[in-house]
């Protein structure tokens, strides 16, 4: 689950903030001031800020800058509809997107949805010990879980001994025989098809878009690997 950092001095922002999020099913934690926010930083897994500007003991702008220090979570500010000086100067520092409040609750879960992919895609989200993790897949060996970009993927058992195979051996390319004989433990007479069917249902559900994978690439004539697009 991803947990989300709030932080506006105005409790109602905050509160609005809190029932938009927990109902998309992430955690929120809540800061009041700049302060607060960058000591949470600190101490906990934060996958993303959502940040006021105009706050007392510490600025949005100041806290900022010191998370920026500490972490690269992406961070979206919340501004007022006249401080756009205010948010040329936050992408400037290091935000990587601004809000404009009132703000369209839909619009919100939209730039959140959007931040967040963006941060696993690049590596941002910490990897378990022991976990396999190739661009935004992850396999829990321990737990027997695997997500994508933080998100979990539902897979079958074959499913799974096929991903955790060739995450493995990321980048080497295993024939339909192969796999046959490593994840089924049999003779692979007849194996392409039922193998295919299987790196079909794969992709299905490990790729935004099927026919042009970004990690389940067939090697025509040889077989299939596993590897993050460059």
């Amino acid at each position: 689950m991803y947990r989300i950092l709030v932080c506006d001095d105005e409790k109602d922002i905050v509160s609005a903030l809190r029932i938009y999020l927990t109902s998309e099913g992430y955690e929120v934690v809540e800061a009041f001031n700049g302060k607060e926010a960058v000591e949470i930083v600190q101490d906990q897994e934060i996958h993303l800020v959502l940040m006021d500007i105009m706050m007392p003991v510490t600025d949005g702008m100041t806290a900022m800058v010191k998370i920026r220090e500490l972490s690269n979570v992406p961070v979206i500010l919340l501004t007022a509809k006249s401080e756009d000086t205010d948010k040329v100067l936050g992408l400037t520092v290091g935000a990587d997107d601004y809000i404009t409040k009132p703000f369209n609750p839909v619009e919100l879960q939209a730039r959140v949805k959007s931040q967040l992919r963006r941060y696993m895609q690049l590596g941002g989200g910490k990897i378990k010990s022991g976990a396999l993790a190739i661009g935004g897949i992850e396999l829990d060996d321990k737990a027997k879980e695997v997500t994508l970009d933080g998100e979990p993927v539902a897979l079958t058992r074959t499913e799974y001994d096929i991903l955790k195979l060739l995450m493995e051996h990321k980048g080497e390319v295993f024939s339909p025989s192969k796999i046959y004989q490593k994840v089924w433990k049999d003779t692979a007479f007849g194996a392409e098809n039922t193998v295919a069917v299987h790196i079909r249902h794969l992709r299905e559900k490990l790729e935004y878009d099927p026919a042009d994978p970004r990690y389940l690439k067939v090697v025509w004539g040889r077989g299939y690997k596993l590897e993050e697009d460059s």
